[in-house]
């Protein structure tokens, strides 16, 4: 069984979300809370697999409580809901650790495969809202330019990861998911699974999230 704890202040939607998580046969949840004070003490208490969180929130954010409970229990999964694919919060989010990020109207299956996908120890976020976070973003990502000025070139990959791995990194960092990247490289699923293994371990990175942001912030990669 994979346990869920919901984080969210309207009362309606965490009914809806433990509706659609209870007809599951693998889903369980453990909890609720209407805060992210309550939600942190929840995680430390009930020890949930995955947290579906809420970003705006009275009192203690989404954004606080995540990067709490990833913390404090590294092996929970957060799932960022929130109701505008161009919410602020939501990017800040995902660097808090979450590993994942949905719009709150996403439909029931997506949202059961989300919670499957990232207790496995994928992530889960789109291309095109990866894409559009990052974009809304660019101006707090690097330039690229030795200078700080011109146009933004990519920096050079890290002395870590050999040149696969590099390309695997990039390719992550455009939200294509393994069976493309096997694809554009020519490899099996599982050859490429390996590789994003090794590239998140060598650069100390939770997930998938994780990597695209890294790849930006270093500017590897620059928003469009």
């Amino acid at each position: 069984m994979i346990s869920v704890l919901l984080v969210d202040d309207q009362s309606l939607l965490r009914m809806g979300f433990r509706m659609v998580l209870e007809a599951e046969d693998d889903l369980e949840v453990v909890g609720e809370a209407s805060d992210g004070a309550t939600g942190i003490r929840m995680a430390g208490e009930l020890s949930p697999d995955v947290v579906l969180m809420d970003v705006r929130m009275p009192g203690t954010n989404g954004i606080e409580a995540t990067a709490a409970i990833v913390a404090h229990r590294p092996e929970t999964r957060v799932i960022i809901l929130t109701t505008f694919d161009l919410d602020e919060y939501a990017f800040a989010g995902l660097r808090a650790g979450a590993s994942g990020f949905l719009l709150k109207d996403t439909e029931p299956s997506e949202l059961v495969a989300a919670i499957r996908t990232v207790h496995s120890g994928d992530a889960v976020v789109s291309p095109r809202i990866t894409r559009r976070m990052l974009e809304m973003f660019a101006t707090e990502l690097p330039t690229g330019t030795p200078d700080g000025g011109g146009s933004p070139a990519a920096a050079a990959p890290p002395s870590e990861l050999t040149d696969r791995e590099h390309e695997v990194l990039l390719a992550i960092a455009e939200g294509l998911s393994n069976s493309e990247i096997a694809a554009s490289l020519y490899v099996s699923e599982a050859t490429v699974k390996t590789h994003v293994g090794k590239v998140l371990a060598k650069l100390g990175l939770r997930d998938r999230v994780q990597a695209v942001v890294y790849a930006y912030e270093t500017g590897l990669i620059r928003p469009a």
